[in-house]
């Protein structure tokens, strides 16, 4: 492929997905949100330090503050503690149809570039169980965009959605990525707090992996 998408948070599954886009793209455009996430900042500055690393051709970052301003997630609302044990099965730090509204902004940019690829770092094996990482979605999606745009050849690449996060890091080592930029913490932006849900799954990966976690943490279980 020649020119495709990236849309990347600064987390260690997107940076991954970044570098496999990397191997297999020509022109990699790449794609941030912020969204009034706890660690805004932090995954901002991880943005910018990816993007240069991977040499993209060019790098957007798109305001979606409304997503904090419509509520509905402990990840954009400090106030409400981060639960993952819920009646849904679901994390309250599922943000309401994030991905999709994403995947629509990148769909757009995509088609206005001639771009026939959007990477997304989205995982189901290994995660939080939200319902816009799932294969289907990504599956129901694809239908939208033949629906809904020109050319309709514009396809959504998920290579880590079926891999375990130990592997993610392992394929990650392999193509060189370089953790280190890389910000997966909920709550700390200095260093990450090695308690909250998305700590644990990172430090359980890099265990798993038999390989150490290269970025800083206030508690390190």
């Amino acid at each position: 492929m020649t020119r495709a998408i990236v849309l990347l948070s600064g987390g260690m599954d997107s940076l991954v997905t970044a570098g496999i886009a990397r191997q297999e793209c020509e022109e990699l455009y790449f794609l941030h949100f912020s969204y009034g996430q706890r660690t805004e900042n932090r995954e901002l500055a991880c943005f910018r330090a990816i993007a240069q690393h991977y040499q993209a051709t060019a790098a957007k970052v798109i305001d979606y503050h409304w997503l904090a301003e419509i509520g509905g997630s402990s990840l954009t609302n400090s106030a409400i503690k981060i639960i993952t044990d819920t009646p849904s099965g679901i994390p309250n730090s599922y943000v309401p149809f994030r991905n999709a509204t994403m995947l629509c902004a990148a769909t757009a940019w995509a088609e206005a570039l001639g771009a026939t690829a959007v990477y997304i770092g989205a995982v189901e094996e290994d995660s939080s169980g939200y319902p816009d990482c799932r294969q289907s979605f990504f599956e129901a999606f694809e239908k939208l965009i033949q629906e809904g745009t020109v050319k309709a050849d514009i396809v959504i690449k998920t290579p880590v959605l079926e891999l375990s996060k130990a592997q993610i890091v392992q394929r990650g080592i392999a193509i060189n990525a370089p953790f280190e930029l890389s910000w997966s913490c909920y709550c700390s932006e200095e260093a990450a707090c090695g308690t909250c849900p998305s700590c644990l799954l990172r430090l359980k990966a890099f265990a798993e992996a038999g390989l150490p976690d290269p970025i800083p943490y206030e508690v390190k279980p």
